[in-house]
């Protein structure tokens, strides 16, 4: 079982990682429209959320940047031990 302090810090990039794939979304989205009254806002609140749940549900296999700081070694090092 990992700790606390793994954990914490799991939300907390999982979290930022969510928040950009949202953000990365929504302006694709409303960049679909050729103007602003054309924008489908239920769209692009629905594509968004299911983007930021996918993101997170994705993370629960493990994020480089938590796994290093638990191990001392460099995200792309423990991203390529975790496929061996």
């Amino acid at each position: 079982m990992k700790n606390k302090e793994y954990w914490l810090k799991w939300i907390k990039k999982a979290g930022v990682r969510a928040i950009k794939t949202v953000a990365q979304t929504a302006i694709a989205t409303i960049g679909t429209s050729m103007v602003m009254s054309e924008v489908n806002w239920a769209v692009v609140g629905s594509a968004s959320l299911l983007a930021g749940i996918l993101s997170l549900l994705t993370s629960l296999k493990g994020l480089p940047e938590v796994e290093s700081a638990a191990t001392g070694t460099s995200g792309i090092t423990a991203e390529k031990e975790s496929e061996e």
